[in-house]
């Protein structure tokens, strides 16, 4: 069991745009709602309910990363993502949230005009859009004539990298900060200090870290289970046989799966 000096120390260094510190954080709808202000330049903005990745009400499950998947006021949805790793094709993971997004959203048979309208927020610690600004919007224009058209998705794509001397940035600054007290964040700059420096907003973050942890554990595991049935696949070993050595039927079906993707 943890002291409290102990679960101090451990989130003093975490910052807004952490994973583990940010899913806190964003849990308290009023931060949510300062932040999404800011950022969709909205001031009428209102978040009804905020899921985040590790809660009990995550719908989606580990293969979608969702940080935080928020609900406004007017029923449109806003996914918020923070992202510190640039080692991926951020466009692409973000097309991919927001298809699971929506499909998860729609219900069969409903007509097209139904599906749900979709924010997605991209905070990344880096510009890789490359273009010396603090956010992007990605618009769909028609080629022929410059016509932009509207199909119920928006990406917007923030950096912590470029000042560009707005509110936007100025919020984007306090992302990369250990210590927040901005008079035009209140509800961050409160939020931050109650979770570094109280005893309940520290465990809050440690149990959020714990299953992270957990979950990295879980997913190293598997990964060395599939690696093991995929040697006996090679070897000629029968399904049956791996059952009875105790793997089950999904470890055996992933491992099917990846070699045939290999091949």
């Amino acid at each position: 069991m943890l002291t409290l000096q102990e679960k101090l120390e451990k989130v003093k260094d975490f910052r807004p745009i952490d994973d583990v510190f940010f899913e806190k954080l964003i849990e308290d709808k009023n931060v949510c709602e300062e932040i999404l202000r800011v950022i969709l330049e909205d001031n009428k903005l209102v978040v009804e309910d905020v899921i985040v990745q590790c809660s009990n009400r995550n719908l989606y499950g580990r293969s979608v990363r969702l940080d935080a998947l928020c609900i406004l006021g007017d029923g449109v949805k806003c996914n918020i993502e923070v992202q510190r790793s640039n080692n991926d094709n951020h466009l692409k993971r973000a097309r991919f949230n927001a298809s699971s997004i929506t499909v998860r959203e729609s219900n069969p048979g409903e007509h097209f005009d139904n599906i749900v309208e979709l924010y997605i927020v991209y905070i990344s610690e880096f510009d890789f859009l490359k273009g010396g600004k603090t956010i992007y919007h990605v618009d769909k224009v028609l080629r022929e004539n410059g016509i932009k058209i509207e199909d119920g998705l928006h990406e917007i794509f923030v950096n912590t990298v470029i000042n560009d001397g707005t509110d936007i940035a100025e919020l984007m600054s306090c992302f990369i900060k250990k210590e927040v007290k901005h008079s035009k964040f209140p509800e961050l700059s409160a939020e931050v200090s109650r979770l570094k420096e109280t005893e309940g907003g520290a465990q809050a973050v440690c149990e959020v870290m714990e299953k992270y942890e957990k979950i990295a554990v879980d997913e190293a595991l598997k990964k060395e289970r599939i690696h093991r049935i995929q040697i006996m696949i090679r070897k000629g070993k029968m399904k049956e046989e791996m059952l009875e050595l105790g793997y089950t039927i999904e470890d055996i079906s992933e491992a099917e799966k990846q070699l045939l993707q290999k091949v």
